[in-house]
């Protein structure tokens, strides 16, 4: 994970002022980390404005998506006390990720070895980084591998907001204790604002 830490707080926008602002961006901004990660460091989101967005579930984090272009999800995450993520990847593409609300947690782990195939892998947890209003991040496209999670000694509910580009509907998943991976379909619990049918 690249982490820039912001000295001068900026101002906060509205969502609805932040994607003006990202689809504003060149599809050059998408191909390399800096620029997406310098506008999210930039305009931070006012979490009320998050609201009509957000779904909870006390058994299981939601995924709401905010926007959708050819270039990019934009999708805030709901986090009770507690949850996690499974570790996985992000299947070539670039992420970002900022934490309107709370405070989170992103384990990075190296693969030693990987095959879909065979359902085998071996990785190794590496470094771990918090995440906070003022410090996004940017997925390493070279170590992409990670886990989210909002641990309970943070005692507060958070959202994160991710940037996914190019948009994808799967992503392989980890298990370091039983060194088996496979491919996994992604959903939405909400799509802009309202519930998604399962």
């Amino acid at each position: 994970m690249s982490q820039i830490t912001n000295q001068q707080v900026s101002p906060l926008v509205t969502i609805p002022q932040f994607v003006i602002g990202l689809r504003k961006l060149p599809e050059s901004a998408f191909r390399e980390i800096d620029a997406v990660l310098d506008y999210l460091r930039a305009h931070p989101v006012a979490p009320e404005s998050l609201e009509p967005f957000l779904m909870w579930d006390r058994q299981h984090y939601t995924r709401n998506l905010v926007d959708h272009t050819d270039l990019y999800d934009l999708i805030a995450i709901c986090w009770e006390v507690g949850q996690c993520s499974s570790i996985h990847n992000h299947k070539g593409q670039n992420c970002w990720m900022t934490v309107p609300m709370g405070r989170l947690l992103v384990q990075n782990y190296h693969v030693i070895y990987e095959s879909v195939e065979e359902q085998r892998c071996d990785l190794v947890p590496t470094n771990v980084v918090e995440m906070s209003p003022n410090s996004p991040l940017a997925v390493d496209p070279n170590d992409p591998v990670h886990s989210v999670y909002n641990p309970r000694e943070f005692g507060e509910r958070a959202v994160s907001l991710h940037v996914y580009s190019r948009p994808f509907d799967s992503c392989v998943v980890y298990s370091v204790d039983q060194k088996t991976c496979g491919e996994i379909k992604l959903h939405y619990n909400s799509q802009y604002g309202i519930p998604s049918k399962r």
